[in-house]
């Protein structure tokens, strides 16, 4: 009960702490730091992207927003809205606020089931003393408050980036892989790889997850072997990879991003439909058409003011 209260206590801290730097005078202008908001994850480009369409043009148009359309749909409407005396984009903040904690939990929650499942491996293979002579942490709590305090996720957070949207997705996405739940994690797993192409490489963990089951024990203890009354005796074989669960992630994952396409194709139904939706957004990501901002333009700044402090580069 004390480690609930202290973990709680923390994760309330950190969300304070969080409400305090958006209502922060607006001279931190994380926004504009290439190391927090890029192309694809700022929310400035994002309002653009929604002031465009709004004026019945393509919010692909002049090259300004390289997102997802159906988040410029749910967030958009956000970024118009303007009140007196309050930073600009505050709901959105917030809303960035709520998706950290959210993402804290399911990271929470997916430590504390992967623990219990790796006890109830060790049960099953009668090594219950290891157990018990161990110093178990838990390692949801831990995971959880290392997210919800890393400088980075803070700075993403206040900063106006659409990442915190993302990493919920992803978090999610694991969630519903180490409790078997293939409609979830293929879900998660779309939505992440909608919203900015890289978590795609995720199908390969997240499949074996969905195999092996959520903590399946090392192979090594499985050619081990046990002391008993008759001598050295063998322990069960390893468990194998389950095609069925990785078979219904396929499949829900099929189902999902058809249901997205058909989403993003009706929304851009006037402004070039998906070609331009996959040649703005995916497109962009791989050919790396605009470089600004990015964390060269930190390296380009200090050669600069290096060089005119009198200090040259061989």
């Amino acid at each position: 009960m004390a480690k609930l209260r202290r973990f709680w206590g923390w994760a309330i801290a950190s969300m304070l702490f969080r409400l305090a730097l958006i209502y922060f005078p607006r001279n931190l202008n994380l926004g504009f730091r290439p190391e927090i908001a890029t192309p694809v994850t700022s929310l400035r480009r994002l309002a653009e992207g929604y002031w465009l369409k709004q004026s019945s043009m393509s919010p692909y148009a002049g090259s300004m927003y390289h997102g997802s359309p159906l988040l410029l749909s749910l967030l958009g409407p956000l970024t118009a809205k303007r009140f007196e005396g309050q930073p600009s984009h505050i709901e959105c903040s917030l809303l960035f606020v709520v998706a950290d904690l959210v993402t804290a939990m399911l990271i929470r929650t997916t430590g504390q089931y992967l623990q219990s499942a790796y006890s109830q491996s060790l049960k099953h293979l009668n090594l219950m003393r290891h157990l018990e002579a161990s110093a178990f942490h838990p390692a949801g709590d831990i995971a959880a408050l290392i997210y919800l305090w890393s400088p980075l996720t803070v700075a993403a957070c206040v900063g106006s980036s659409t990442s915190p949207i993302e990493n919920m997705m992803v978090a999610l996405s694991l969630y519903g892989a180490c409790l078997g739940l293939s409609p979830l994690a293929a879900f998660g797993w779309v939505a992440a790889t909608h919203l900015s192409l890289y978590p795609a490489i995720l199908i390969i963990p997240v499949i074996l997850l969905l195999g092996y089951g959520p903590d399946s024990p090392p192979r090594k203890l499985f050619l081990g072997r046990n002391f008993g009354s008759s001598g050295y005796e063998l322990l069960p074989q390893a468990c194998h990879f389950s095609w069925r669960p990785a078979v219904y992630f396929i499949l829900w994952a099929s189902i999902w991003s058809f249901s997205v396409l058909v989403l993003c194709s009706i929304s851009l139904m006037q402004y070039g439909g998906l070609f331009e939706m996959f040649r703005r957004t995916y497109g962009f990501i791989l050919a790396i058409e605009d470089l600004s901002p990015n964390i060269g333009v930190c390296g380009t700044s200090l050669q600069k003011f290096l060089t005119f402090s009198g200090i040259s580069f061989l």
